[in-house]
């Protein structure tokens, strides 16, 4: 996929809400070889998703191994609103707690006296993270109005092309 699609996809309004959400899912093949898909806090910079764990988390060593992932941001409606992105996970090691971090976690329903409390516990715990920085190759919004999953498209087309031969047959 060209850098100039991806670009035109995730700038859509409906790419640009989804990628301001709280939670995404993110797909690894984890060291064992098997597949992995946790869901874990991420904020959008413009041009890469940024998540942050602790430097102990079991998904490192599988990144580092295999970077290239795969993330899910969708809504739980009716029907669903989903942007799929890929790409290859850059691993950064950082003291202390990255900026994006404490944004991410910024639209949580908190009290300002439990927003001081929860900063306050998460510096004392942590004494850095990793920042895992993923800038997509590939990107698929599908809302199921404008746009639908490749093989839902497929039997779409599939149809149209029945309806059509059925309608040449009837006309003979």
């Amino acid at each position: 996929m060209r850098p100039t699609e991806i670009t035109e996809i995730l700038n859509r309004p409906l790419s640009q809400e989804l990628l301001a959400r709280d939670l995404c899912r993110l797909a690894y093949v984890a060291k064992d070889g098997t597949p992995r898909s946790i869901p874990i806090a991420f904020t959008w910079n413009g041009s890469e998703i940024v998540m942050c764990t602790t430097k102990n988390a079991p998904k490192l060593p599988a990144l580092r191994a295999n970077p290239m992932v795969a993330l899910t941001v969708d809504t739980e409606v009716h029907p669903p609103k989903i942007l799929l992105v890929r790409g290859r996970a850059e691993l950064d090691v950082v003291d202390g707690i990255p900026e994006e971090y404490l944004r991410m976690n910024g639209s949580y329903e908190m009290t300002p006296e439990q927003r001081v409390e929860w900063e306050a516990e998460v510096r004392s715990l942590y004494d850095g993270m990793v920042r895992i920085v993923v800038t997509p190759t590939w990107a698929k919004l599908i809302d199921f109005e404008t746009t639908l999953p490749s093989a839902v498209e497929e039997l779409v087309h599939q149809r149209a092309v029945r309806r059509a031969s059925a309608k040449t047959s009837a006309a003979r």
